[in-house]
């Protein structure tokens, strides 16, 4: 018989809200950084 094989279960992150960038609109996000936040589309970056 085929052993069966025990399936770990996947860990599930919160979703936590981001700041959406000014310039952009509330469609795109800021990318957080250790330092900064930062947009990626129009280059708008904010420091902490």
């Amino acid at each position: 018989m085929a052993e069966q094989k025990q399936k770990q279960a996947k860990s599930v992150k919160k979703y936590s809200p981001k700041k959406a960038c000014p310039k952009c609109g509330p469609g795109v996000r800021l990318a957080e950084h250790s330092d900064r936040r930062a947009c990626g589309k129009c280059g708008y970056f904010e420091k902490k």
